[in-house]
């Protein structure tokens, strides 16, 4: 019998490529989301995220959960680079995570060859 459509928590319950971003939203694993993502070592996730200034420890949270399996973070800041504010790199330095900011397109394209590097790489990226 069927059960319908399954929610789940992850869009993609694993690693993936990010295939296109624009439009605000990107392709990955055959799929598509509109609006920012989290790419973690447990999966791919909406990530409610839309200017660099927005983002701190709380929407970084998930990343601090699963610090243990990412070596580098990197943050898709939009179409321009922003800085972090200090005290987030601090944060995450904490946690062992070297925070490298830059625009999306970057981060994106980065992200990738790390992944294909099999890196503990996990991206932050907001949608352009």
């Amino acid at each position: 019998m069927a059960r319908g459509i399954e929610i789940r928590e992850a869009h993609f319950p694993g690693r993936a490529p990010i295939d296109a971003y624009g439009n605000r939203g990107f392709r990955f694993a055959d799929m598509s989301h509109r609006g920012s993502l989290l790419c973690l070592p447990s999966g791919i996730y909406g990530w409610d995220v839309t200017a660099a200034a927005e983002i701190s420890a709380a929407t970084l949270e998930n990343v601090m959960a699963e610090a243990e399996a990412i070596e580098v973070l990197l943050v898709g800041t939009g179409e321009e680079l922003v800085l972090l504010p200090r005290p987030l790199r601090e944060a995450l330095k904490q946690r062992q995570i070297v925070a490298d900011p830059m625009n999306t397109g970057a981060a994106v394209r980065t992200f990738n060859i790390l992944l294909e590097e099999q890196r503990a790489v996990a991206a932050a990226l907001i949608a352009v």
